[in-house]
């Protein structure tokens, strides 16, 4: 009886650790300090990302001892040398990307832009020229 009110449950613990992603998808393998598999990949709400294998990222763990684990996000690639305070710049594989800055002026490169549905220029539809 006395051992047993000693005991206590272990308490919730918060912990980050730098991996690499051994295997790619929506749910990842990461080596830390061993592999871990079928981890879930959580990201900014409205972002969708999976990993692709030799990524470095960051691993959240918590829970009780620290079994829970996720996958939180990656180390970026280097910014922009213009990138400015609040500024938003996404990229991609293959060069793509979109920059979002201060001027209020969006940049957006890539091989192909493909873009579906109504288009307006300075909030007029825009009409192609048939020249």
């Amino acid at each position: 009886m006395w051992l047993s009110k000693q005991m206590k449950p272990a308490g919730a613990t918060a912990d980050a650790d730098l991996g690499v992603t051994t295997i790619a998808g929506e749910r990842v393998g990461v080596i830390t300090r061993g592999e871990v598999r079928d981890l879930p990949v959580y990201g900014p709400g409205g972002y969708l990302w999976t990993p692709d294998s030799g990524t470095a990222v960051l691993v959240i763990k918590g829970g009780p001892g620290g079994e829970e684990q996720c996958v939180a996000g990656a180390r970026p690639a280097k910014a922009p040398v213009s990138l400015r305070p609040g500024e938003v710049y996404l990229y991609g594989p293959g060069g793509n990307s979109i920059y979002l800055r201060q001027d209020g002026s969006v940049e957006i490169q890539g091989g192909k832009v493909s873009i579906s549905g109504e288009l307006a220029v300075n909030g007029k539809p825009y009409q192609p020229c048939e020249c």
